[in-house]
């Protein structure tokens, strides 16, 4: 037994080879944005639920020799073999088959379901209309990325970014542009964690003082049967609309309807907190080991970054103008700061928007109205992901 030959075939086996044969430089870039991506969900507290997961998915992935995922078997020109993904694939490949098959956002939609309340929204109808409006964002970034020589698929994710819903995000991105699922879920996700400073500036720049100190009305008792009819009546009409966004869409309504009915909170109990918490673990790690440095370390991860924010930007620019269009309509009783929260984040949009208002107005209590547009944005910006699965998938 020749030790020597032993001990440099454990070298040259070890991960430590491969980073520094020719490109392992890229490993060891991903290896430390992964680390800074941990920095950012452990200390920072930038959404650590899914952060966490991505970063360390990122970081096993980017470890040479640790085969648990193989980028090769999911970008194969001639389809993806489950059958082979079972056989050769790593740990993280066997999680994957939820992220391509779009099973994890539909599940974790199931929970965001059974989380919501839509009676702020149901009480105030013209929240839908804000819910639309910021999802501007979208149609402005998807232009703008075909302008940047993205292929209409790979545009239309990157604007997806624009509505601030990560699984929404993730669900397009799967299936249109899947290449582009790392860069894209860790934008996508940021950008939620960032809504705190990224929309205050836009909201003072857009918004005159006069108007968000604009106090507004309490809004009427929600009955319980509108809140169990809400998400059926939605489910039939929207699914015969856009056919392509029935699990998605689907599976926010019926969280909601186990939350409303009032006969199944065991069911409820268990989407809100067992059912998401076990998603979200294997969503998130599956997701971070797509960032590879081959495909991640790139010009196009550089402009869908930036691409993302001129989404999200714009998302609530667009929030925000069609706020103050229903306060000229009402004749001022609509506070326009209400229209910022139509991005789909909940509730963080919706507190930003009321921590806003109380600086203006230390009277101004803007959280439930806020609230309308906020869960108005969830079902916007899936309507919106199902129009570009219908047209460019």
């Amino acid at each position: 037994m020749d030790l020597g030959q032993i001990f440099t075939d454990l070298v040259n086996s070890s991960g430590f080879a491969g980073l520094f044969s020719g490109m392992g430089w890229q490993n060891a870039v991903m290896i430390v944005i992964a680390l800074f991506l941990l920095f950012l969900g452990i200390v920072k507290k930038f959404e650590p639920l899914l952060l966490v997961g991505i970063a360390f998915g990122m970081l096993l992935t980017n470890l040479p020799a640790g085969e648990v995922f193989h980028a090769e078997l999911w970008n194969d020109p001639n389809g993806v073999s489950y059958a082979t993904v079972l056989q050769k694939g790593g740990l993280i490949d066997i999680l994957y088959i939820g992220v391509k098959t779009g099973v994890y956002p539909c599940l974790i939609f199931i929970g965001v379901g059974a989380m919501t309340d839509f009676g702020p929204m149901l009480a105030n109808p013209k929240s839908l209309i804000l819910g639309a409006a910021a999802q501007l964002g979208v149609f402005c970034a998807f232009i703008l990325a075909i302008v940047f020589k993205f292929s209409p698929q790979e545009a239309a994710s990157i604007g997806i970014i624009g509505g601030a819903d990560g699984p929404t995000a993730i669900w397009l991105t799967k299936s249109l542009a899947p290449g582009l699922l790392g860069p894209i879920a860790i934008a996508a996700y940021s950008y939620m964690a960032l809504i705190p400073f990224i929309q205050p500036p836009l909201m003072r720049l857009i918004v005159p003082k006069k108007e968000r100190m604009i106090k507004m009305e309490q809004t009427r008792e929600v009955s319980k049967a509108e809140k169990i009819i809400f998400p059926i009546m939605v489910t039939v009409f929207t699914v015969l609309i856009l056919p392509s966004v029935a699990g998605l869409l689907g599976c926010l309504m019926f969280g909601n309807l186990l939350k409303e009915t009032g006969v199944t909170d065991r069911l409820s109990d268990t989407a809100q907190n067992a059912l998401m918490n076990i998603v979200t673990l294997f969503l998130g790690i599956s997701v971070g080991a797509t960032a590879i440095g081959s495909t991640f370390l790139d010009i196009k991860t550089i402009l869908i970054i930036l691409l993302g924010l001129f989404a999200f930007a714009f998302s609530t620019v667009g929030g925000l103008l069609f706020g103050r269009l229903l306060c000229l309509v009402t004749h001022g009783k609509v506070n326009p700061l209400i229209g910022a929260a139509g991005v789909s984040a909940v509730p963080m949009a919706a507190r930003v928007a009321h921590r806003e208002g109380l600086k203006a107005n230390p009277d101004s209590y803007l959280l439930m109205h806020a609230m309308g547009p906020n869960v108005a944005g969830v079902i916007g910006s899936a309507v919106a992901a199902g129009i570009l699965m219908s047209v460019f998938g």
